[in-house]
């Protein structure tokens, strides 16, 4: 499958066809999830025929729907991406709104935000809403990757 232009574009018309493709790629694991969830709830499992259909392995389509089942419609934020929303899943759903309203407002990466999650399960909390969220240096501990959330210890001076 390509992409490819009905003829020579302006470059709004280009911009237009960019803006809608990200909107689709964004909403396509939503949409499947909600798909998966109405034919089960509808049908029984279907993941082996669903995984036919969509291309996707039956375990994809089982997150697909598990995370789709977790966070709310009301709470699914267009400005985040779906892996925003998968770390979320777990959360009760207040807790959700709190961490998809601050990863929007800091504008988080995915990484920022596991660190966050990370952080919070171990205790530690951040001093205020005004501290930044992507601590390079944490002076009392060391370095924080700010892919995985571990702590590198610094040495001693």
């Amino acid at each position: 499958m390509a992409w490819t232009p009905s003829g020579e574009l302006e470059r709004r018309d280009w911009l237009e066809a960019g803006r809608r493709i990200g909107e689709i790629s964004r909403c396509s694991q939503w949409w499947v999830g909600d798909w998966l969830r109405y034919g089960t709830r509808r049908w029984g499992d279907g993941y082996t025929e669903a995984a036919k259909i969509t291309g996707y392995d039956p375990a994809t389509l089982r997150n697909l729907a598990w995370v789709a089942s977790q966070v709310d419609l009301s709470l699914r934020n267009d400005k985040l991406t779906w892996s925003h929303h998968a770390l979320v899943a777990p959360l009760e759903p207040e807790e959700q709104r709190y961490w998809l309203a601050l990863a929007e407002r800091e504008r988080m990466s995915v990484a920022d935000l596991r660190i966050e999650l990370r952080a919070t399960e171990r205790g530690e909390r951040r001093a205020s809403a005004d501290e930044p969220v992507s601590r390079a240096v944490d002076v009392e501990h060391g370095l924080i990757c700010p892919h995985c959330g571990n702590t590198v210890p610094l040495p001693s001076p």
